[in-house]
């Protein structure tokens, strides 16, 4: 289907009569990832705005990759009117090609009221402020199975020593300490970044974020040391290979099970997503979640994902939408509905519907600007965010061997590559 699109408040046109063709001035268009229950729970948002506003949103899902879905629009001069990304690395590529209008002053007014200044960082490049962030997501949980718990007769620990020392009992006891969900391996860059975080710190994270020390500096190696101790092979639910070849629900299915295959599993508050459709675990009774262990002394941190909404075609109605998105009324007709947590300031806390989530979104509020987003989300899409190459996969090669050295090398040469594009 060919499209033509005028980048103004005008009618955009199609061959074949789509509805995209018929657009008038006070229709926009919005990408994002969100499908099933999450797509519901956003229509919910879609329908308030649109009730206040009078403009009417479509809403399209590009459910295996809102990158990929973006590249073939842009391809083809038809881009969304705002698109959903789900990472700064991303919002940053875009930011650098010019494909991205910047907030006016009214709405950087309404983030600033509503947001910590971590989270316009986060959406800005070279000065500039271009998205509002609507969802995130607490990655530093660990959930475990209480039974489980109970049976092996160990807690919650507060340092990753405490967490190896749990992790050997439990495995005595005949349960597998950790499910990893790494046919997903995002999962596994969201190990790595909490536990570098803990290792180095804040300010060095930041460094190695920005290519600005090496893939092969000793507190990378320390790190990648470290993960191969606490997902050791013997650790996980079917080993190393079986573990590579688990996706991310099987993983949370494999904790939460009746008969668990695993006694804990790392991920945010979107486990809870997860649960199998015919398992009706309870929190605080079947399962619960502490905060991901710290490194000697390290202090407390929390590493973050999330969902930037940003203009791709500039008008009113577009621009409306990001200011509406930036309040916490918008982020309340979600959070009401459970697996979501804003990071608006604003939003009262008394909105989500049980105390595990409540949890998980004051620890994100309250990290302020100690927070930080996964290493991952913060790299060039082809290095972090790539399943078949560059960090996600030298960490899976790394469960495999167990060597520090090499898996540090080849962070370090994928890395370089992708700074050079």
């Amino acid at each position: 289907m060919a499209i033509c699109v005028v980048m103004t408040l005008v009618p955009a046109c199609a061959a074949g009569g789509s509805s995209a063709g018929r657009r008038h001035p006070q229709t926009i268009e919005v990408v994002a990832a969100w499908t099933g229950a999450e797509q519901q729970n956003f229509q919910r948002v879609i329908n308030g705005f649109e009730h206040q506003t009078g403009v009417h949103v479509i809403y399209t899902s590009a459910s295996a990759s809102v990158p990929a879905a973006l590249e073939a629009r842009l391809a083809a001069g038809a881009p969304p009117d705002v698109a959903v990304l789900p990472q700064p690395g991303t919002l940053r590529q875009y930011a650098t090609a010019g494909l991205l209008v910047p907030l006016d002053p009214a709405t950087r007014k309404i983030v600033a009221t509503n947001y910590n200044q971590v989270w316009q960082q986060l959406a800005s490049y070279g000065g500039r402020e271009y998205g509002v962030w609507f969802k995130a997501a607490d990655k530093s949980l660990v959930w475990y199975n209480i039974g489980a718990f109970e049976k092996a007769g160990v807690v919650a620990p507060d340092d990753v020593a405490g967490l190896l020392r749990i992790s050997a009992t439990l495995k005595s006891s005949g349960v597998a300490p950790f499910a990893l969900g790494g046919a997903n391996p995002w999962t596994l860059s969201d190990w790595f970044s909490n536990l570098y975080l803990r290792v180095a710190g804040p300010q060095r994270y930041d460094l190695l974020a920005d290519h600005q020390i090496p893939w092969t500096d000793a507190s990378v190696k320390d790190t990648l040391g470290l993960m191969i101790q606490v997902l050791a092979p013997g650790y996980l639910a079917g080993g190393a290979p079986g573990a590579l070849h688990t996706t991310f629900p099987q993983s949370v299915n494999e904790v939460l099970a009746v008969h668990p295959a695993a006694a804990m599993t790392s991920e945010a508050e979107f486990v809870l997503g997860a649960l199998p459709a015919n398992r009706e675990a309870q929190a605080g009774i079947d399962f619960d979640a502490f905060p991901f262990p710290a490194v000697g002394t390290s202090g407390p941190g929390v590493v973050v994902g999330g969902d930037v909404a940003v203009m791709m075609r500039p008008s009113n109605a577009a621009t409306e939408l990001l200011r509406y998105l930036a309040t916490p009324a918008a982020a309340a007709l979600w959070a009401s509905q459970g697996g979501f947590i804003s990071p608006n300031l604003n939003l009262d806390l008394a909105v989500y519907p049980d105390e595990l989530i409540r949890a998980a979104a004051r620890s994100l509020l309250e990290a302020g600007n100690s927070l930080r987003f996964g290493l991952g989300d913060l790299q060039p899409p082809g290095f972090g965010a790539t399943a078949s190459a560059g960090l996600e996969k030298d960490l899976g090669d790394l469960l495999i061997t167990g060597d520090v050295n090499t898996t540090a090398s080849a962070l370090e040469q994928a890395a370089t590559a992708a700074y050079r594009q």
